[in-house]
């Protein structure tokens, strides 16, 4: 297999370092838009000569799909954030290669109604090339990261191996990281954070089908494993409530985001300034006036995700909770994954949350090399079986766990 890796920031510098001690792959293209970058993560490898460093802008369609040409890749891996999903997904289709990402197509909220109805939903623009990539006979995995991901491979493997019947899958998610010297320093790219978290909610009941919330709203108090605690969790717009129902059987499905008070607070402000908007506002400057994205301010003000880990102090949990029936008797488990932050440092020199989303697209990855997950189309984790992707997840030295509830 020849990879075409696109994004060299936290989560891709944390996928070489995983892919580099493994076999299934021939060689993986290193690309980014600012060469510097592409660079260290190929440098850090001690000479793989399996890696590749390239520069190219990831929302320049031709320019990717030509760079997959060049290097003869057999699939693209996107490990940019949202807004460049669908110039890497069309690249891919354009060059004949695979598609694996980590986040979907971006929604649009309902017009008139954005807490009660869908509008354009996560994924749905890549839904809707599903059978131009089934004539084609090419397969995109797509929300293959960790949540979208794991929790949905831990959905699959809770309807194929742990219930008869399920009324509710819950994606809850929580940490008790800190980071020392910053008040405020988001562990992922505020970009997507701002995305997911501001955005309408969508929730999933069988009979009723997709539909909206209030941004935070029903708050429930999880208890997360291995120490972390009773976390505070909110509905959050995310893929799993759009991948898990096209493949399990579920009455209803959700997704729970513990982000703590201070954090829903402070996103709440920059909603209320309106400084979660994309697009370009005019400032004056002595230069002239300048446009820019107002989002972009917030993220270039903040620290980068990626170089906190030596500051950062805790563990990160990504998990399904799961409640049904087997053998005619009331269920509940919950499936996690837990990391902890001086181990992923240690170990590999990322952070937690970032090393625990570039882990999954390195499994999913060698699944597809041996032919073990295979298909045609546009995909989710769901559509493939769990269990071989549980059983190497344990191979790479990273287990998961499981808890009657």
């Amino acid at each position: 297999m020849r990879v075409l890796l696109v994004g060299a920031g936290g989560v891709g510098t944390a996928i070489t370092r995983i892919a580099a001690r493994r076999e299934f792959f021939e060689a993986m293209v290193v690309a980014d838009h600012d060469p510097a970058r592409a660079e260290a993560a190929v440098a850090a490898l001690d000479g793989d000569g399996r890696f590749l460093a390239e520069t190219v802008d990831a929302g320049d369609e031709a320019a990717v799909a030509a760079l997959l040409t060049r290097h003869r890749c057999d699939i693209l891996l996107n490990a940019t954030d949202p807004r460049f999903v669908m110039p890497l997904f069309g690249a891919a289709q354009t060059a004949g290669a695979g598609y694996l990402d980590m986040a979907m197509s971006l929604s649009r909220p309902h017009p008139e109604r954005p807490y009660q109805e869908c509008g354009v939903k996560l994924g749905d623009a890549q839904f809707a090339r599903a059978a131009e990539w089934e004539e084609q006979g090419a397969l995109a995995l797509v929300g293959m990261g960790v949540e979208p991901g794991l929790s949905d491979v831990f959905a699959r493997y809770a309807a194929d191996e742990l219930f008869d019947e399920i009324e509710e899958i819950g994606v809850r998610d929580g940490a008790n990281l800190t980071v020392d010297g910053h008040d405020f320093a988001p562990s992922f790219n505020i970009w997507t954070t701002i995305e997911e978290c501001l955005n309408p909610p969508v929730v999933y009941e069988s009979g009723r089908g997709w539909f909206t919330t209030e941004p935070f709203s029903e708050p429930e108090v999880f208890d997360f494993p291995e120490g972390i605690g009773e976390v505070e969790c909110v509905n959050v717009e995310h893929e799993e409530v759009l991948l898990v129902p096209r493949w399990v059987d579920a009455r209803r499905v959700t997704f729970k985001y513990g982000l703590g008070t201070e954090f829903i607070e402070t996103l709440k402000t920059l909603h209320l300034l309106g400084l979660d908007r994309t697009d370009p506002v005019t400032v004056p400057s002595a230069a002239g006036p300048v446009a820019v994205s107002p989002r972009d301010v917030v993220a270039a003000c903040l620290p980068d995700p990626a170089t906190l880990g030596d500051r950062m102090h805790g563990k990160t949990c990504a998990g399904t909770w799961v409640r049904g029936r087997k053998d005619g008797a009331e269920r509940e488990v919950y499936l996690y994954h837990v990391v902890d932050n001086q181990w992923s440092m240690a170990e590999y020199g990322c952070q937690a949350v970032v090393w625990q989303t570039a882990l999954n697209p390195v499994v999913a990855l060698e699944l597809v090399a041996s032919g073990t997950w295979s298909g045609s189309g546009v995909l989710g984790p769901e559509a493939f079986p769990a269990r071989p992707f549980l059983d190497l997840l344990r191979e790479y030295g990273s287990p998961w766990g499981i808890r009657e509830q």
